[in-house]
C-alpha cells in the first residue's frame, strides 16, 4: 500500500519496501511490510511546550516524532553520509514513504499543502541528527512551493504528475555565463549551476539565470527541467567542502537542453512584495492558499533557521556527553560537568539554542500570517514585511551558529580532530557564515527600505513600495 495524501493528510499504516534509482525515483516492491508511517505514538521531545505543536493537520505531532526517529538514524550514519555527499538510500526511502518530501506540496497533487510549522520542525529534527542531511532534505523538498506558486496549472500537472512524485533542487544563479539560444517555443540551454543542494534525491532541477527581456534588457528567470536532462557532477562529499558534506550540493550541467517557454517563469528570488501580482499568482488561484504567493525570500531564511537550530541542538548533545565523561584537567577524579566555567558556557549555549528555535518558529508563523491575511483580505505584503520574516529567522541562524561556535571553542584541542562530531558541527555552521543569506546586503536593504533610500538594482522591481494601508 502507498501513502495517501489530502484531507486527513496521511492515513497509511503499511507501506512498500523498494529501491531508489539514479534519477531520484523510487521503485516499490509489493507485499513487503515496512514502515508504520504515521501510526506512531511517540512522545516528541522538544524544549517547546507540547501545545505549541502545529494543529493545522491532525498528524503534525506524529510526523515530527517520526522525523526524530529518522534523525537518530542520520546521526548514526554521519560518517558514511559525509563521505558519499548525501544521506543513504535507506534514509531517502523512509522520507519518501513517510511523505516527508510532500509536506509543502499542493494538496491537489497529493501533497500536504501548507503546514509550514510542521515542516520546520521536521527540518529541525533531521538536522539535529545530521545538519548536512537536514540541509539536503530541505533543499530537495521545499521547492515544490516554487512550482506550486509560479507555474501555470498545465505545467504543474505535468511536473507533479499523477502520483505527485516531485522533488527539485534550485540553484538560483549559474556558475559563469550560460547560453540561451532561442528556438521555436523555447530555448536551447547550456551552462553550469553549482551548489544544487539536494539534487541526488531529486526528480527535477530548478535553475536561475538572466535572459534577454523586453528591449534586450536582461531579465531574471527560473526554469525547470527533469533531472534526467542534466548531468550531476561528482564534486560533492568527502573533503570537497569545509562543511555540510552530506547536503548533496553537487554541481549540475546542462548540455544543449531544450527548455520550453512554459517551463520558464520570472525569477521569484528577488520578489519581496505582492505589488508585482496584486491579483495573486497561478498558485493562489489554483490552490486557494496564500502560501502559494511564492514570496520565498523570507521563507527560505526560516528553513535555514531550522537547519541551524537543529545543528545547535546536536552540538549541545555532544558537548553534554563530553562534560559528563571527560575528566577535569587538574582534578581528574571529577568530570568536566563540575567546572563552573564550562557550566556557564553550556548554559549560555542552551539559551542561544532555545532562542534560535523560538525565533525560527516565530518567523515561520509571521510568514504564514502575512500569506493568510493576503488570501483572506487581500492585505498587501510589503518588502518590509518580507524582510521582517527574513531578519527574525536570520537572528535565529546567528544565535544557532554562536551556540555551536562557543561550544567548539571551549571543548579542548581533542575536538579539533577529523571525525569529532563537535568539530563537524562547527564546520557545518561556517557554511552559513559564508552563505548569501548571512551577508550584509540584506540588513542594508532593510535599512534602505526603512529610510526610503535607494535599494540595490536586483531588488528594485521586487521591493517597490505598496500603497498606504
Amino acid at each position: 500500500m502507498k501513502t495517501v495524501f489530502g484531507g486527513p493528510w496521511m492515513l497509511t499504516l503499511r507501506v512498500s519496501n523498494g529501491s531508489c534509482s539514479g534519477d531520484g525515483k523510487y521503485t516499490p516492491r509489493a507485499d513487503h511490510e515496512g514502515l508504520s508511517g504515521l501510526a506512531l505514538r511517540v512522545c516528541v521531545q522538544s524544549t517547546m511546550a507540547s501545545d505549541s505543536i502545529s494543529s493545522r493537520h491532525p498528524f503534525a505531532a506524529e510526523i515530527t516524532a517520526r522525523a526524530t526517529q529518522i534523525g537518530a538514524k542520520l546521526r548514526a550514519q554521519q560518517d558514511q553520509s559525509d563521505a558519499s555527499g548525501c544521506y543513504s538510500d535507506e534514509i531517502h526511502r523512509e522520507l519518501l514513504e513517510g511523505g516527508f518530501y510532500r509536506i509543502l506540496q499542493p494538496r491537489m497533487f497529493n501533497g500536504g499543502g501548507v503546514d509550514c510549522e510542521t515542516y520546520i520542525r521536521v527540518i529541525l529534527e533531521l538536522s539535529r541528527g545530521h545538519p548536512g542531511g537536514g540541509w539536503c532534505y530541505a533543499l530537495a523538498s521545499s521547492h515544490a512551493l516554487v512550482v506550486g506558486a509560479h507555474f501555470e496549472e498545465e505545467v504543474q500537472r505535468e511536473l507533479f504528475g499523477s502520483e505527485g512524485d516531485f522533488r527539485s533542487a534550485f540553484a538560483a544563479g549559474p556558475a559563469g555565463v550560460p547560453t540561451f539560444e532561442r528556438r521555436d517555443g523555447g530555448y536551447r540551454v547550456s551552462g553550469l549551476w553549482a551548489f544544487a543542494s539536494g539534487i541526488p534525491v531529486c526528480t527535477h532541477f530548478l535553475g536561475g539565470a538572466f535572459i534577454p527581456g523586453v528591449g534586450g534588457v536582461p531579465a531574471p528567470v527560473a526554469f525547470v527541467v527533469p533531472r534526467s536532462s542534466v548531468e550531476v557532477l561528482p564534486d560533492w562529499g568527502g573533503d570537497s567542502a569545509m562543511g555540510m558534506q552530506a547536503s548533496g550540493s553537487n554541481s549540475v550541467r546542462l548540455n544543449g537542453v531544450f527548455i520550453p517557454d512554459r517551463h520558464i517563469v520570472p525569477s521569484p528570488v528577488g520578489i519581496l512584495t505582492t505589488d508585482n501580482f496584486p491579483d495573486g499568482t497561478p498558485g493562489t488561484r489554483l490552490h486557494g492558499e496564500g502560501l502559494f504567493l511564492g514570496i520565498i525570500f523570507g521563507w527560505f531564511s526560516c528553513e535555514f533557521g531550522a537547519i541551524f537550530a537543529g545543528a545547535a541542538r546536536a552540538a549541545l548533545e555532544e558537548y553534554e556527553r563530553m562534560m559528563r565523561v571527560k575528566p577535569l584537567l587538574f582534578d581528574p577524579q571529577r568530570t568536566r560537568m563540575h567546572d563552573p566555567e564550562l557550566q556557564r558556557i553550556f548554559g549560555e549555549a542552551l539559551c542561544r539554542a532555545d532562542a534560535a528555535e523560538a525565533l525560527t518558529l516565530s518567523a515561520t508563523r509571521l510568514h504564514m500570517e502575512q500569506c493568510d491575511r493576503w488570501m483572506r483580505e487581500r492585505q498587501p505584503i510589503t518588502a518590509a514585511d518580507t524582510l521582517r520574516v527574513w531578519g527574525t529567522a536570520r537572528e535565529g541562524c546567528r544565535l544557532a551558529c554562536e551556540c555551536v561556535e562557543m561550544l567548539f571553542h571551549s571543548a579542548g584541542a581533542s575536538g579539533a580532530k577529523r571525525g569529532d562530531r563537535l568539530q563537524g558541527y562547527f564546520r557545518d555552521v561556517q557554511m552559513y557564515r559564508v552563505h548569501f543569506q548571512s551577508q550584509a546586503i540584506t540588513p542594508m536593504l532593510r535599512a534602505q527600505l526603512q529610510l526610503g533610500a535607494e535599494v540595490p538594482l536586483p531588488f528594485r522591481a521586487g521591493a517597490a513600495p505598496s500603497a498606504p494601508r
